[in-house]
């Protein structure tokens, strides 16, 4: 029985960047970064160090090579935030760019983009 999302997949064009993008704007923090040392390197980031669920950079190019039947768009993730106001205040002052908040019969809610123009949400739950 599945109990609990623990990562989710992410491919990126330039995981540098896109780390950059998530820990100095978005303010996650880099849970690990590893190389196999053939080129494949996986780099997991969340919201804290101690989140239950992490987010994995892969390198599209790269995934495409070895796994040419995936597809390899960007998954549909909802964040949650306490304080969803002042986080569209922070991402909007941070020039990331965001979409309108929104109410939504499970509350209010915001789209943004990172670096590379993947859509993600944001939900308010208190």
């Amino acid at each position: 029985m599945i109990n609990k999302v623990g990562q989710i997949m992410v491919y990126v064009t330039n995981q540098d960047e896109t780390v950059k993008f998530w820990t100095e704007k978005v303010g996650f923090v880099v849970i690990s970064d590893q190389n196999n040392g053939q080129g494949m390197r996986w780099i997991e980031i969340a919201p804290s160090k101690d989140a239950e669920t992490s987010i994995v950079l892969h390198n599209k190019e790269l995934i495409a090579k070895m796994q040419p039947e995936l597809h390899l768009g960007t998954p549909s993730l909802m964040f949650y935030s306490n304080n969803l106001e002042q986080l569209y205040k922070d991402f909007t002052d941070k020039n990331i760019t965001v979409g309108e908040m929104v109410q939504m019969p499970g509350g209010k809610v915001f789209n943004f983009a990172d670096n590379e123009n993947n859509y993600f949400a944001i939900m308010e739950k208190r």
